[in-house]
């Protein structure tokens, strides 16, 4: 009987001990989880709709698909207008930039094609590379200075590194320049980062969910540029 009374007891102090676990880790995911769902239901619908169509945009862009430009725009527009409000002015003058790549990427990607419509990929050398490098460190360094002494912008070095180097990323999109994946990496990283320190969540998740969805857009046009180099595409 002792020995069933002592192996009942230590079940029962394991039992309770679990449960006040239990209940802690319920308590503290309410208590932590609080302030996101306040923040996602007070999403606006335009913040909603163009994260949803920056999504779109690329998964389409993944697939190579022209109509990717055309959801592109459309929440470019939106994001321009929500940038300025939360006072983040580099962002929102880079939407103005996005809207003419998204015209031009359209035309270029309309004009870089095989005979059978397939969107054809290109590479940039390393020199190419460091070029860039060099020339978005200058221009975050010059342009963060410029905002941290004239407007009241948040992050303004952040920010500028994020604006120019999605700038030429962008650009190289249009391009169908393979290693753009790779540099959308590093950017929506800390993107994702800026919005959420100005409150926008839901495109902070957005951009959370890009480093995954680029990751696995430079290996499928890697396949891709693979294949079309053995078949003389490019």
């Amino acid at each position: 009987m002792d020995d069933v009374w002592t192996c009942t007891g230590m079940q029962g102090a394991a039992c309770a001990f679990l449960t006040l676990h239990v209940v802690h880790l319920y308590t503290f995911s309410r208590t932590s989880m609080q302030p996101l769902i306040d923040q996602l239901l007070a999403t606006s619908p335009a913040e909603a709709i163009a994260a949803s169509l920056g999504l779109a945009y690329l998964l389409l862009a993944v697939r190579r698909n022209l109509w990717c430009w055309l959801c592109a725009f459309t929440s470019t527009a939106i994001y321009l207008v929500l940038f300025a409000q939360a006072k983040l002015y580099m962002q929102s003058a880079l939407q103005v930039f996005y809207l003419v790549m998204a015209i031009y990427g359209f035309i270029e990607w309309r004009r870089g094609r095989s005979g059978d419509g397939e969107v054809l990929i290109r590479a940039w050398p390393l020199k190419m590379h460091l070029l860039v490098l060099g020339v978005v460190t200058a221009a975050t360094v010059v342009n963060g200075w410029l905002l941290a002494r004239g407007t009241d912008a948040v992050a303004p070095y952040l920010d500028s590194f994020v604006t120019w180097s999605s700038v030429v990323t962008t650009w190289m999109v249009a391009r169908r320049l393979i290693e753009n994946w790779l540099y959308w990496i590093i950017i929506d990283a800390l993107a994702a980062y800026l919005y959420f320190s100005q409150g926008l969540l839901v495109t902070t998740l957005l951009f959370v969910l890009y480093v995954g969805i680029v990751i696995h857009g430079y290996v499928q046009w890697r396949r891709q540029h693979v294949r079309q180099l053995a078949a003389a595409l490019v």
